[in-house]
């Protein structure tokens, strides 16, 4: 990316201010990287740790499977999941907040009476499942942006710094050539000056 200046006094504040700006931002940049990066780990590592309780849970009841025949598929139901928004690292990410659940109702006295308890085995391993899930979408999101983060640390440490940089070296270089011609060629004209004065004489 190539930067456009222009070789005058105006052109080289203007780069001076876009160079500053940049390399204030950039410990804050990398900042938010690295605390972009630990998030992800962690929700990662969550995500996987709930899906671990969903399977040692699933293993915890596997003597019922038996029972499950006699289970009302259609018992217990989920009518919504209630997602919050909370910033990490900046970044808005989601968090569950509550499942809500539809029981139908059932005689207690004919069915049987780990009815109930099934009801919230199925409410918790449901949990667990979504729960997992929002995890792994708030990784996903984190991940996008610590990539889109990491974009602009190299963006700004390896493109536009050094580019602002070697632009004002040239302006510089090029203002200083311009000032010592300036002197040299007003030498040239005092010294023809005298010389034709002298000549005069």
């Amino acid at each position: 990316m190539a930067i456009k200046f222009q070789y005058n006094k105006t052109s080289l504040n203007d780069m001076g201010k876009q160079l500053k700006v940049r390399q204030s931002a950039l410990p804050t940049l990398k900042n938010k990287e690295s605390a972009l990066r630990l998030e992800v780990r962690k929700a990662k590592a969550k995500s996987v740790r709930l899906l671990e309780d969903l399977e040692d849970s699933m293993k915890r009841y596997d003597y019922l499977a038996a029972l499950w025949n006699e289970f009302e598929p259609g018992l217990i139901s989920i009518t919504d999941v209630e997602l919050a928004t909370v910033k990490v690292a900046g970044v808005k990410t989601p968090e569950l907040k509550e499942i809500h659940y539809e029981i139908h109702d059932f005689n207690a006295f004919a069915k049987p009476a780990w009815y109930a308890d099934g009801v919230s085995i199925l409410k918790e391993l449901s949990r667990l499942g979504i729960e997992s899930e929002v995890y792994k979408e708030k990784s996903r999101i984190l991940d996008f942006q610590r990539k889109k983060t990491t974009q602009k640390v190299n963006l700004y440490e390896k493109v536009q710094i050094p580019g602002y940089q070697e632009a004002i070296r040239k302006i510089k270089r090029f203002m200083e050539d311009e000032e010592n011609l300036s002197k040299a060629s007003s030498k040239i004209v005092k010294s023809r000056h005298e010389a034709e004065e002298e000549a005069r004489l």
